[in-house]
């Protein structure tokens, strides 16, 4: 059973877990296990999502319940009237503790350069007594807290990437030997990037709609293991 985190008779939005599928995809072709028929199956309903999540990335995914509210909610992400806040964990600690990541990122469909801004901000950061690189006795994190300001593929992961922060689990942008040491070390399997907070006004009843969910039981392990008490950060 999906977790739903808010529904009314127009929207629905879950805790999507990581490595399901947000609807059939190409590059899936085959797989009938997604975040979609799960839902339209558990209420009984149509749904359409609204926006994307990638199948690593765990977290809120907001769907609408009907096709007449289906444009006014893409509009909204459209014109940048919905805040998406990220948690995620990541190689390194910034020398700035909050930013603006401003860097243009290829479309992976047209090949071509399109604005993408993400914005940061450090939680908390953390050593540890593990040569994770095979080049210090030490090695350093950090847990960022990212909101979205444009939504391109693998924005995140290739912002932080762009930037030399990579998402410890990230297979496809990230450090492998940093990867590679989280499994051995704390047998993790996931990427560490979550869709935490989801903020917007509901299209009909014009009422603010903001939402949190945290992270998952594996995400909160590595935070214990980096000396982080999700308690008193989340």
């Amino acid at each position: 059973m999906l977790e739903i985190i808010f529904e009314d008779e127009h929207l629905v939005i879950i805790d999507k877990p990581a490595g399901l599928l947000v609807h059939r995809t190409r590059q899936a072709f085959g797989e009938d296990e997604n975040a979609l028929i799960q839902l339209r199956d558990q209420i009984g309903s149509w749904v359409a999502p609204v926006h994307r999540l990638d199948r690593a990335t765990s977290g809120l995914l907001l769907f609408a319940k009907n096709e007449e509210i289906l444009p006014a909610l893409k509009a909204k992400f459209m014109d940048r009237e919905v805040q998406k806040t990220y948690l995620t964990i990541a190689r390194g600690i910034p020398q700035e503790k909050e930013g603006l990541i401003d860097h243009p990122l290829t479309s992976e469909r047209s090949n071509r350069p399109q604005e993408a801004q993400t914005r940061f901000r450090v939680l908390a950061e953390s050593e540890i007594p593990f040569n994770s690189t095979g080049r210090y006795p030490t090695s350093r994190y950090s847990l960022i807290e990212v909101d979205l300001l444009t939504g391109r593929t693998h924005q995140i992961r290739r912002h932080l990437a762009h930037i030399r922060h990579y998402i410890i689990g990230d297979k496809k942008h990230g450090d492998n030997k940093q990867n590679i040491f989280f499994e051995r070390q704390f047998g993790l399997q996931n990427l560490l990037l979550h869709a935490w907070k989801l903020s917007f006004d509901h299209p009909l009843s014009l009422e603010k709609i903001s939402l949190s969910c945290p992270p998952p039981v594996y995400f909160r392990t590595i935070m214990q293991e980096l000396g982080w008490n999700p308690k008193e950060i989340l």
